[in-house]
């Protein structure tokens, strides 16, 4: 019979430990945590340097990659790494811990120990940053018009996406500068709000010339990311996912579907969407293929997600582009093929239609 374990005791046996433990249970991760603060490639897609856990990482056991996204602790890392489940990543824990003392030190939590700002503190942190955004209507916001265009977008975005005229961008927790940026809500899988959502920008309009251009706030330890999404209008009868929030935007203006974002392919594929939605079609990336991702990334988290919506008795499909992957690319994604044939590169509605039918 397998031990049940409880999951605040666990990590309070794991704070102070994450050190020893992640490199123990996830190989993969011993680069990164040797290097703790710096970049290496990533332990799932590979790369050159978009993964890193967190300077405190012997306290929390996060990290987080600009690809794939944030993950708070310990637990969700190896969940992501190792493809876990959570019963089998709690008792991999707590095993590899049990029967250790439990220091002081590490009983007064992150906000003590470690310098880390508790949930009171985060809380304050995305509510002030959205009170001090604009829309993007509004003549400061002029630089995210200016970068929706450069993406071959409309500058007329939905009114969920706000503007920031100068956010600051930290880096090991210090302020590095300050930029434009475009805010988006990100909420759990009931529609509460979770985190925010940055896309760094320069006043002409580019992407900032930072290491992580885009990122999500820390959220409060009480919210959980799996199953939401960045809504950016309301959902019907019918809804479109995608993992970028440009192409989600793509998206809509391509087909006239609401679209929502994930904001990466993990979250892609733990998407769950409102009750009122009976069909969702998932405009996946076309990513590379890497050793844990054979079929690619995104392709797979879609094909995941897609199987267990049918289960959920919600009608849904994927498609990928047709297009190849330039050399040098990533992968690409339905904004490029917005970008390259317009309209005429989706499909149409009705054709989706037929084969959802045929697959029911």
């Amino acid at each position: 019979m397998k031990q049940a374990y409880r999951t605040q005791s666990v990590k309070e046996d794991a704070r102070g430990r994450w050190e020893r433990v992640l490199p123990d249970l996830a190989p993969a991760l011993k680069e990164a945590v040797e290097r703790r603060g710096k970049h290496v490639p990533c332990p799932v897609h590979g790369g050159r340097d978009g993964f890193r856990v967190f300077p405190d990482v012997d306290q929390t056991g996060g990290g987080v990659c600009n690809t794939c996204g944030f993950f708070a602790d310990g637990l969700s890392l190896l969940m992501w790494v190792n493809d876990w489940d959570f019963s089998r990543t709690i008792r991999e824990v707590a095993e590899h811990v049990g029967g250790q003392p439990v220091s002081s030190t590490r009983r007064q939590g992150p906000s003590v120990a470690s310098g880390m700002p508790d949930d009171a503190t985060r809380r304050e942190h995305l509510n002030r940053t959205w009170r001090e955004s604009l829309p993007l209507t509004d003549p400061q916001a002029e630089p995210a018009r200016l970068y929706l265009a450069r993406r071959g977008l409309s500058a007329t975005a939905p009114q969920t996406l706000r503007f920031h005229p100068a956010l600051g961008y930290y880096a090991d927790r210090c302020l590095v500068g300050r930029h434009p940026a475009i805010l988006a809500q990100v909420t759990g899988q009931g529609g509460d709000a979770v985190t925010l959502h940055r896309s760094y920008l320069t006043v002409d309009g580019h992407k900032a010339s930072v290491d992580a251009p885009k990122k999500l706030m820390r959220h409060p330890s009480a919210r959980h990311l799996t199953g939401g999404a960045i809504r950016l209008i309301a959902p019907g009868s019918r809804l479109a996912v995608t993992e970028g929030i440009e192409t989600a935007l793509a998206v809509i203006e391509a087909t006239g579907l609401p679209a929502w974002a994930t904001g990466n392919a993990h979250l892609l594929g733990t998407f769950v969407p409102p009750p009122e939605v009976r069909q969702v079609l998932v405009f996946a990336d076309k990513d590379r293929p890497s050793r844990q991702h054979p079929s690619g990334h995104g392709q797979e988290a879609a094909r995941a997600l897609v199987t267990r919506l049918w289960a959920m008795g919600i009608q849904a499909g994927a498609i990928a582009p047709a297009l190849t992957i330039p050399d040098g690319q990533k992968g690409v994604d339905w904004l490029d093929v917005f970008n390259l044939a317009g309209k005429a590169g989706f499909p149409t509605l009705g054709s989706v239609d037929n084969a959802l039918t045929r697959a029911a």
